[in-house]
């Protein structure tokens, strides 16, 4: 059974004749009722009576008319919604997503909801490794990474820079400084957590250190962004850099600047090539986003309570 015999079928009990349905649909008399002839054949009944001048639906045709109409009113949707896909405003986009920061990436997809209502966006955080891994099987159409240089069989395409800040202790002379640069740091030990833990953010800082020409000495390591504040703030002096995920945090006895460079890059991985209609259009909000607002240096001296996450890439 082909489509274009349920469309003359439907033709032909619309127009009541054979030779007005071949009208309506532009092609010969004869090619319209050799393909219902086939039709009926397949079916095993006939669809319409022929015994009379006029052409009547039989019985059968009666009740298969509305099941036809419903088939190619199906199949009309079907190349809509491929149309749509094509067009990135329908279909799904498996987005592999980080935290933060703030509710940016939140806006975005309220945006990209906003401009293609029928996209289904299904996001899933899963640990580095593991998304760009989902990416390269096609299990994922694209992916948020942070500090990424490169990963092979990927294309990382830079989308916004957020900057860093530095936590130290609240009363350390260095917190005169509205914004704090490394070299100022080079004497002070750093809390950093092991590359193993997040290897794109330490080599970022490791690398920039080095560019700086110095390198701090290693202090007590980072363990979560709380409990590491909360350790600058009574221990012996050290400080820690981090980026924003839910707003800076607030941390007695801690200072809070920003570092002069380097900022953090959050890149969309995606399998190289031309990128999928979905990924288009989410590059298009992406492309539109604004741009962070700077925050300026917090010290604080009173409990707030609060949870922060640790800064997982």
């Amino acid at each position: 059974m082909e489509l274009r015999q349920l469309a003359y079928f439907v033709a032909v009990a619309e127009e009541g004749g054979f030779s007005r349905a071949a009208e309506r649909l532009s092609i010969v008399q004869s090619a319209v009722s050799q393909q219902i002839r086939r039709l009926e054949r397949e079916l095993g009944v006939p669809l319409f009576d022929r015994s009379t001048r006029h052409v009547k639906l039989s019985g059968a045709g009666e009740r298969l008319l509305p099941e036809a109409r419903a088939v190619l009113a199906a199949a009309h949707r079907a190349r809509q919604v491929a149309t749509d896909i094509r067009a990135g405003t329908d279909g799904v986009l498996r987005l592999g997503i980080v935290q933060g920061p703030g509710d940016r990436i939140y806006r975005v997809l309220n945006e990209l909801a906003a401009v293609a209502p029928r996209l289904q966006v299904r996001p899933r955080r899963l640990p580095l490794p593991d998304r760009l891994s989902a990416v390269r099987s096609g299990e994922l159409d694209a992916a948020l990474v942070r500090a990424l240089s490169g990963a092979p069989g990927l294309e990382l395409l830079p989308i916004w820079t957020d900057p860093l800040y530095v936590a130290l202790p609240a009363g350390h002379p260095l917190t005169r400084s509205a914004e704090l640069k490394l070299e100022d740091l080079a004497d002070l030990p750093i809390r950093l957590a092991a590359r193993e833990d997040n290897p794109p953010f330490h080599d970022l800082i490791t690398d920039a250190c080095r560019a700086a020409g110095t390198v701090p000495p290693p202090g007590p390591p980072f363990t979560t962004l709380q409990e590491t504040l909360a350790d600058i703030g009574v221990g012996t002096p050290s400080w820690t850099v981090f980026y924003e995920v839910t707003g800076l945090p607030e941390v007695p006895r801690v200072a809070i600047r920003p570092l002069a460079g380097p900022t953090l890059t959050t890149s969309l991985a995606v399998l190289p090539g031309p990128p999928t209609p979905a990924v288009r259009r989410l590059l298009e909000i992406l492309a539109r986003a604004p741009a962070p607002l700077p925050e300026v240096g917090v010290t604080l001296g009173a409990d707030v309570p609060g949870h922060y996450p640790p800064c997982r890439s």
